[in-house]
């Protein structure tokens, strides 16, 4: 659906328009000064979904919200608008580029409908220049936006209303409902439950609802109804909640223009109970609400709904595994440790050898079976035996491809117990790639695909697919866009093995190598093609995007030394346990169960 773009008429005068003592930054200043700015000032409207302005404009204004809710957009990689954060009542926006004299760095839409108050800069700077703690004020906010721009996440953005919809009469919404608010409530939360009683209220009792509570739910049935349609309107963001064993209809949201639909922000909740046989595929559910994510409901289990209360509220917890062939056994020592602190794991990602461990997880493998799997599959017998003489790739990749078949099977990414993506690297394209979706064990063949070692992956629409390492090693940046919460990442591929020189001087022929070895080790062009596909151009790319890092010292165990397993997974669960000692502050708060405590 195209954005919704700003016309004049948007700006529709308020019959009572509010004095500048009404906005919080400008309550102190001196009364002679506020009445000389009301010529500076204009106080509109904005209806949800509309632009207040696009990226690239000239700002001479500064705005402050007075009701309702604004969305601070930017242009992602793909060129679709991505959510940076919100701007809620008594907050100021445009505040950066007015004081710089420069264009406009993000766009800005209203998510709801929305009452404003702008000033021009004219007018702004005479209220500074009467009261300078204004200037103090608006710098405070740009310091800590700023900051927060750094870390790619804003712990204000969080969404606070979210409408839940039931895509059939048959789902209890109201239960469902409940037991989030529960869930919500235990973390310190104050929440409020709505239905269609609420039809025909002020804007105002819905701002004073976000004022009085943490998260607000709006409950709906999908239907041709005045609540449902203001439901869509008003939430930050939608979770569809469907029955597995039904099929939805397509599209399954009727057309509307509300800011949650035109921006994508919209999930869906997959509710399961016992043995049903699958209506649909998680991804026909999915496409049919044009969906961004999908999450999984057991019964009523609550351990599934204490994870959807943490993502609801920000509080969600994500793990990222690099890539770094045997060193990411360490990643398995660094779950042990979570788990034995009782550490909520809501979202698991990573790249190359990291996303397999990842994925073991993901699958929901205890302890005892995710060692047994990557003993098998690894650590029993070199998986990149298979030589042959290279065209593509110096192995066929045969074995691989049936361990990954043998422990992954026929198992699709979006329907595992936790939410995961793998990266690989598209080398038809030239940037990597994320794998949400599809066959969970394709994913796995394309983020370890090493170049020159693994044939490559083609996929169904002809891209080809390599190791994750080569662009994109340790993916925090990609877990800071599939959640708002914290990161934990570990990362095993710094500091890897020197390579030495003997082995390149006058080198054997592959023959001659391999009367010599035979094939109980790889050959020095293995060596050599593992280090040139995983140096990092920046080796600390990301590392600042984490809440908590982990960086296991792992000397002497090599990228491809296979058999070294217990050492590195000793490393791992010494390095987290240490890690889980010493912390303090808003992850603390959360594996504490003090997620009140976690803002």
């Amino acid at each position: 659906m195209p954005l919704i773009t700003k016309s004049k008429t948007a700006e529709d005068a308020l019959p009572l328009p509010p004095t500048l003592k009404s906005v919080p930054f400008l309550r102190d200043a001196p009364p002679k000064a506020l009445k000389a700015a009301e010529n500076e000032t204009r106080y509109f409207s904005l209806p949800g979904g509309w632009e207040l302005f696009g990226i690239g404009e000239p700002s001479d204004t500064i705005y402050f919200v007075l009701s309702g809710s604004l969305g601070a957009f930017r242009k992602s990689l793909d060129g679709k608008m991505e959510l940076v954060g919100h701007i809620r009542p008594g907050e100021p926006v445009g505040e950066m580029s007015m004081i710089a004299g420069e264009a406009h760095e993000h766009a800005v839409y209203a998510l709801r409908d929305t009452e404003l108050l702008s000033i021009s800069r004219h007018g702004f700077m005479t209220l500074v220049r009467s009261d300078p703690r204004i200037l103090e004020k608006i710098t405070r906010v740009i310091m800590v936006r700023m900051r927060q721009a750094r870390k790619k996440v804003s712990r204000g953005s969080e969404p606070r209303v979210f409408g839940l919809l039931a895509t059939s009469p048959t789902i209890d919404l109201k239960l469902r409902g409940r037991q989030l608010a529960a869930s919500l409530q235990s973390m310190g939360l104050r929440v409020a439950i709505v239905g269609e009683e609420a039809v025909g209220m002020p804007a105002n009792y819905f701002d004073e609802l976000e004022t009085r509570n943490d998260i607000v739910l709006l409950l709906a049935t999908i239907g041709d109804s005045a609540w449902f349609k203001l439901t869509q309107r008003h939430s930050d963001r939608i979770w569809v909640f469907a029955r597995a064993d039904a099929r939805p209809s397509s599209p399954l949201l009727p057309d509307d223009p509300s800011p949650a639909r035109q921006f994508r922000l919209v999930d869906v909740v997959l509710l399961h109970h016992g043995a049903e046989r699958p209506g649909a595929t998680t991804s026909e559910w999915q496409r049919a609400a044009d969906a961004a994510r999908t999450f999984h409901w057991q019964g009523t289990d609550d351990a599934d709904c204490r994870r959807l209360a943490r993502v609801m509220s920000g509080k969600s917890v994500g793990l990222v595994f690099s890539g770094g062939g045997a060193r990411a056994y360490a990643h398995i020592g660094v779950i042990k440790a979570l788990r034995e602190a009782n550490c909520p794991i809501d979202f698991v990602g990573g790249s190359s050898m990291g996303a397999i461990v990842g994925a073991g997880l993901a699958c929901g493998w205890p302890d005892d079976e995710l060692e047994w799997r990557i003993r098998k599959a690894f650590v029993e017998s070199n998986p990149l035996s298979d030589y042959r003489l290279p065209v593509v790739a110096l192995v066929k990749g045969h074995k691989v491809d049936a361990r990954l078949k043998e422990h992954f099977g026929e198992r699709l990414i979006e329907d595992l117990p936790l939410p995961f993506f793998a990266v690989s690297t598209n080398l038809t394209q030239g940037t990597f790639q994320v794998h949400t979706q599809g066959l969970l064990r394709e994913a796995m063949r394309a983020t370890i695909s090493l170049p020159g070692i693994l044939p490559p992956v083609v996929s169904a629409d002809r891209q080809v697919l390599v190791d994750g390492a080569v662009l994109n090693n340790f993916p925090v940046d990609v877990m800071r866009d599939v959640h708002r919460g914290r990161i934990i990442g570990v990362d095993v591929a710094q500091a890897p093995e020197a390579l030495s020189a003997d082995e390149f001087i006058n080198p054997p022929g592959f023959f001659g190598w391999t009367a010599a070895h035979g094939f109980r080790s790889a050959p020095p062009i293995a060596n050599l093609l593992m280090r040139a596909a995983t140096v990092s151009v920046n080796p600390n790319a990301h590392r600042g995007l984490t809440d908590i890092l982990i960086a296991p010292e792992l000397e002497g165990i090599e990228l491809r030394d296979w058999r070294d397993y217990e050492k590195a997974v000793e490393a791992g669960y010494e390095m987290m346990k240490q890690a889980l000692a010493e912390l303090k502050g808003p992850l603390a708060a959360i594996i504490r169960g003090n997620a009140a405590a976690a803002d």
